[in-house]
């Protein structure tokens, strides 16, 4: 884990909106403690990307927001938030994990309003991933072309703003592995 302030290994912009990874903030201890737990937890297939794709639901698993708020991917992942967004202070709203393997639909989506300042942490929970296993997130211009992708890698975070239309791929069918993104949405906090 580095001890430094955490600096992105990459950003970009979709839509002139930013886009960031970060990788090496969490121990592997912490990281494997996670998978484990989330490996343990009890997953249901209860949401959809949109309204039209109801049809077609994903699993997850909520956190608690008091329980997010004590783990230690909630201190790196607004250490990485501050590096994102210095001067703005960010209360989190929701904390939950998706789980996806090979044959699931996974569909684009944003996860507020184009008018909404509002963030989106993503984490892949994993202690191994093979390039070849896919799972990648894509992000989308207003067009509809993929103009950003963030690879799955153990311990990742892609830090957006969450009016970016995006969607997480599927692993591949020789991936044996869950797919698990821990994800963390943030608003400005008031006052």
């Amino acid at each position: 884990m580095n001890k430094n302030p955490p600096a992105a290994i990459r950003n970009g912009h979709v839509d002139e909106r930013k886009i960031s990874v970060y990788d090496d903030l969490l121990p592997a201890v912490e990281l494997k403690k996670m998978a484990d737990g989330f490996n343990n937890s009890a997953f249901t297939r209860s949401e959809s990307a949109r309204p039209d794709t109801r049809q077609y639901r994903h699993w997850v698993v909520n956190i608690p927001l008091d329980a997010a708020r004590n783990m230690p991917i909630y201190n790196a992942t607004l250490a990485a938030v501050a590096d994102y967004a210095p001067g703005t202070t960010w209360n989190m709203y929701r904390s939950y994990c998706n789980y996806s393997s090979f044959g699931d639909m996974l569909f684009s989506h944003t996860d507020c309003l184009p008018q909404s300042e509002e963030l989106t942490a993503l984490w892949y929970i994993c202690t191994e991933w093979d390039p070849e296993w896919g799972g990648e997130t894509l992000f989308f211009s207003k067009q509809g072309d993929a103009e950003f992708v963030a690879s799955p890698r153990p311990g990742r975070l892609v830090v957006f703003h969450g009016a970016i239309r995006h969607a997480g791929r599927p692993p591949n069918k020789i991936c044996l592995a869950p797919r698990y993104t821990f994800a963390m949405k943030l608003e400005p906090a008031s006052g």
